[in-house]
């Protein structure tokens, strides 16, 4: 159960960065989000929050909070960059349908894992590879649509994989740190 504090919180915090593009709205054309827009970003921030809270309370080392953090803000910001403007070409580019595949491997890593750190690790670093493969996959499959950004599109996916592989690093740590306890407390 999430205390009320942190649903305020995260409730509050939602409010706030939907606050930035409302006000970007009254000041420049180039912002231009409709209600829909809204709906889903909130949605996206609300679900990120309360699944922060929900999955970081399983481990009571800094490090699992801290890769769950990193693990969740990664996969925000691909759903968001992908549903926004595309990764790969525009966002109607049927090639972005790939990082749903990213995600599904870090789901069903964690379902496995169990959220444990030590097979979490494992599952970051899965989806880590998985997010470098998908540039591969889609310059083999749709090569005469993607002509020009290639060097781009492998960088940008070399960030997100690293961002994963971060959150992989400090599962591992947390793995010692809940290792390092048990063995003190016998």
């Amino acid at each position: 159960m999430i205390p009320a504090k942190a649903i305020i919180r995260i409730v509050l915090a939602t409010t706030l960065i939907l606050l930035v593009p409302l006000v970007a709205m009254q000041f420049t054309n180039e912002v231009a989000w409709d209600l829909a827009d809204f709906v889903v970003m909130g949605a996206l921030l609300l679900g990120t929050g309360f699944t922060y809270e929900l999955v970081a309370r399983k481990g009571n080392h800094v490090a699992y909070r801290f890769a769950v953090g990193i693990a969740l803000a990664a996969a925000l910001l691909l759903v968001w960059v992908n549903l926004a403007v595309g990764i790969i070409g525009s966002e109607d580019n049927l090639a972005n349908l790939l990082y749903v595949g990213v995600l599904a491997v870090g789901l069903i890593g964690a379902a496995i894992a169990r959220l444990e750190p030590r097979g979490m690790a494992r599952a970051l670093f899965a989806t880590a590879i998985a997010q470098i493969l998908v540039p591969v996959i889609a310059l083999i499959i749709w090569k005469p649509l993607i002509t020009s950004g290639v060097l781009g599109l492998f960088g940008l996916n070399a960030c997100f994989a690293m961002l994963f592989v971060g959150s992989a690093l400090c599962f591992r740590r947390a793995a010692r740190e809940r290792k390092g306890s048990t063995t003190e407390s016998r």
